[in-house]
């Protein structure tokens, strides 16, 4: 071969037997290492001004068309879900533009957004979403909790279109509480009482139609089984944007695009603290940005996923090349999160100058996974974070999550690197959780200090972890790996 990188990629396509032919001992040692580092190097932050390039927020003609056009009234009572229907219909089969809420309050059902059309809701625009599940019926191709089926429509919806946006400072209002959607859960502490109806019949029964292999066309769900609907999920869509709008109290996941490409969230705050209330879940999706978005949540800020065990393996699509930018995160289970449906693999993300902080944020960065749901992790960048306090871990990468090592599929997580994070306040420093048979592999912090942390690291079943320049509680830990094992960081 005429060069090592050449042979390299020989090798890591299954060439092995080349590598101890020709390379015996020290020097295969040297260029397993020489090829690990070449790796990391090809997954940098080199990556990310192509990416960026790669994602533009789409661009509409200049029609415009206000929703009180076709009949909508801004009572806070009409339903006006018919007006703003065919608003959205003139403006795609004239060729695209903006489909404007003005200034009121807005009652409507489900939205089915069309290729070329950017839903705007103006300064003092509320819409407000009927709390009525026939208003979201009949049943559209969705996917719940990573598993493909057909469900009550999201909020606001759309399948395979182009062009798409939701837009505007106004505000988007689910209208979801302990009195609506969010009991499905069935947690007591949010309306649920013993004998009231819940979605855990349901949940598991699509989950055994996904593992024997059922036709999503027959996955029927809806009314009477209580699988909350999304409320923004673009599936299947390219060039999507949202921007600048506010969203609050959503019956489950917010903003989900699933299996789209090229999609920009930018400028948007979240406020919803209901039970699976995750901020931004791209799902399987590719070249996504995530930027100076606000969250306060129920549950993770933002969440990557790929899908869930059978039905993720089946649809087999990766998460991939997210850039989030300058975003806040408050409350929530996580700030950035990869998991827990992550069958599909995810790789590539980069979060830079982003702010966390609050006593009811569980974690920092937060991977979770388990041998049922597999799945790669790889080639994840966190640089300039800053951290005021979280109640669990600034980093968690767990493999014990929900069912644990219970199945076939070992996860793979490997490749992480943290720069210049600080933390001021926080349980654990540093939680991993691996298997015996499945080590957490190759992490790196450097440049980072954690400030009041209560109790020494967790390490468990994880090798190559590299401490460079980083302090814990104002002592300077280098090469960590023991250290950090024993509990003496």
């Amino acid at each position: 071969m005429s060069s090592r990188r050449e042979f390299m990629k020989g090798v890591l396509a299954g060439g092995g037997a080349v590598l101890l032919s020709e390379y015996a001992n020290a020097g295969a040692l040297r260029l397993t290492r020489w090829a690990a580092a070449t790796t990391r190097d090809e997954n940098s932050w080199l990556q990310v001004p192509g990416i960026l390039r790669r994602i533009k927020p789409p661009v509409f003609p200049k029609r415009t068309l206000e929703i009180t056009r076709f009949g909508a009234v801004a009572d806070g009572t009409t339903d006006c879900t018919p007006a703003i229907a065919d608003a959205i219909a003139a403006c795609h089969k004239a060729g695209g533009g903006r489909v404007i809420v003005p200034p009121g309050i807005f009652s409507t059902g489900a939205i089915h957004l069309k290729s070329n059309v950017d839903l705007h809701v103006a300064a003092g625009a509320t819409l407000k979403f009927s709390r009525k599940t026939v208003k979201y019926l009949p049943v559209v191709f969705s996917r719940w909790e990573g598993v493909e089926l057909m469900n009550y429509s999201p909020f606001i919806y759309a399948f395979e279109q182009e062009n798409i946006a939701i837009t505007g400072t106004g505000t988007i209002d689910g209208q979801a509480d302990c009195e609506h959607w969010w009991p499905w859960k069935g947690r007591t502490e949010c309306g649920w009482k013993s004998g009231d109806p819940n979605q855990n019949k349901a949940r598991d029964a699509l989950i055994a139609m996904a593992e024997k292999g059922v036709p999503v066309s027959d996955r029927v769900f809806g009314e009477g089984h209580y699988l909350r609907p999304q409320f923004i999920q673009p599936y299947r869509c390219k060039n999507v944007l949202i921007e600048g709008v506010t969203l609050k109290n959503s019956p489950m996941w917010e903003i989900n695009p699933v299996l789209c490409t090229n999609v920009t969230v930018q400028r948007v705050a979240i406020n919803s603290h209901g039970p699976n209330n995750d901020g931004c879940d791209p799902e399987s999706c590719t070249d996504v940005l995530i930027k100076d978005c606000s969250f306060d949540t129920g549950d993770d800020c933002i969440a990557i996923k790929s899908g869930r065990n059978a039905d993720g393996r089946r649809v087999n699509v990766a998460c991939s090349n997210i850039v989030i930018q300058g975003c806040r995160m408050k409350d929530g289970h996580g700030g950035i999160t990869i998991g827990s449906e992550i069958s599909g693999s995810v790789r590539n993300v980069f979060a830079e100058n982003c702010r966390m902080d609050s006593r009811h944020l569980d974690r920092a960065l937060r991977i979770k996974t388990n041998s049922v749901r597999g799945g790669v992790i790889e080639n994840i960048r966190l640089r300039n974070i800053e951290v005021g306090q979280v109640s669990d871990a600034v980093v968690s990468i767990d493999f014990n999550y929900e069912e644990g090592d219970a199945g076939k599929y070992a996860p793979v997580v490997r490749n992480i690197e943290l720069q210049n994070l600080k933390s001021a306040k926080s349980k654990y420093a540093v939680f991993l959780r691996g298997y015996k048979t499945a080590l957490i592999t190759d992490i790196r912090l450097s440049d980072c200090t954690f400030g009041e942390v209560a109790q020494a690291n967790v390490i468990q079943n994880a090798s190559g972890l590299s401490f460079t320049r980083v302090k814990m509680n104002g002592k300077l830990i280098e090469n960590s790996d023991a250290a950090a094992q024993t509990g003496k960081a």
